[in-house]
């Protein structure tokens, strides 16, 4: 059966020293798990993510890099379960797309292969709504069948949205050819405690904080209609978990958050629990800068996580970008 309890088993999280490695960890340890095991490079920065699981016994940090297959194939052995997170964003993949592509089908297809050949029972992969693309073909309801859209988005989201959709299919014809069980989720933005600074979309809620203590006014794209879809981390530490303890297999579900937002109903809760601010400005596209655009209201539905993992998000917006700002001013008093 693919289903992995947590509690005794052994999971290595790739690309774990980041914002949905680390809640997913300490979440893994809370249930019990054996061993846990923290794969990265360490490329995009320290171990400050998981800086406050430090002295956990369980917990076990392995630096290796997903384009060497020995590697991984060392750090696997005896695994449970893995969970797949490694890879370069859209920001990464307009500063560089020819490694953001080596990073997310070679690295992916090198992790799929490694859980084969150690036996690995379930993989994970973390995939994301960039699957469904960007642009005026963004709208209603976005399920598991919703075709990719790409005409007039910007080619390092493009890129990165059918980088996630190789690493899907590999899942399947590893599925199809090895019968590695896997589970797919299709992240919407993550935002949450220890939030980096790679995502351009979660970027957003900093910089709009940023701007009303600093006492500007934040930016709202056009009228502020645009609608944005956000998960709290803890909400998808929660998914990954349920994705190996799930019967499930060769599946692709959404992961998303209880409810869309549009931008300037972001920018008013981010000013609310900022204590108040200046009133947001409206502006056009700034040159240079990569933005994603929806195209219209839309909402990424989760039913089928429901249905499928026994999933679903408890944490709203207001709460959840309460929990970061009070991260945030936190992190900032103990490095300032």
């Amino acid at each position: 059966m693919p289903a992995i309890p947590i509690k005794d088993h052994i999971f290595t999280i790739v690309g774990g020293a980041s914002l949905v490695g680390s809640a997913t960890a300490e979440h893994l340890l809370a249930q019990g798990a054996a061993e846990v095991r923290v794969l990265d490079n360490f490329s995009l920065g320290g171990d400050g993510a998981i800086a406050h699981l430090r002295g956990e016994p369980r917990l076990k940090v392995i630096r290796a890099d997903i384009l060497r297959l020995p590697e991984l194939l060392e750090a696997y052995r005896g695994t449970h379960g893995v969970l797949h997170l490694a890879a370069l964003m859209t920001l990464n993949m307009d500063r560089d797309p020819w490694t953001g592509l080596d990073v997310n089908i070679r690295g992916a297809q090198n992790s799929i292969e490694a859980a084969r050949q150690v036996g690995a029972q379930k993989f994970v992969f973390a995939s994301s709504n960039a699957t469904y693309g960007y642009g005026p073909g963004i709208k209603g309801d976005l399920v598991e069948t919703t075709p990719f859209h790409s005409v007039g988005a910007p080619p390092a989201a493009i890129l990165y949205g059918a980088s996630k959709i190789i690493g899907e299919q590999l899942c399947r014809d590893a599925f199809r050819k090895h019968k590695l069980d896997y589970v797919v989720l299709r992240y919407s933005t993550v935002y949450g405690e220890r939030q980096h600074y790679r995502a351009a979309n979660a970027l957003y809620i900093i910089e709009t904080y940023d701007a009303l203590k600093a006492g500007r006014a934040p930016k709202v794209f056009g009228d502020g209609s645009e609608t944005k879809h956000f998960v709290y981390v803890g909400d998808l530490a929660r998914a990954n978990a349920a994705a190996f303890e799930s019967a499930a297999t060769d599946v692709a579900v959404n992961a998303s958050g209880p409810e869309a937002v549009t931008t300037l109903e972001l920018v008013r809760l981010v000013t609310e629990i900022a204590g108040g601010g200046p009133a947001p400005e409206f502006e056009g596209e700034t040159p240079g800068k990569v933005r994603l655009t929806s195209g219209g209201a839309f909402r990424i539905a989760n039913e089928e996580a429901a249905k499928i993992l026994g999933w679903v998000p408890q944490i709203g917006m207001r709460e959840g970008l309460r929990r970061l700002i009070t991260w945030l001013e936190e992190d900032r008093r103990r490095n300032a």
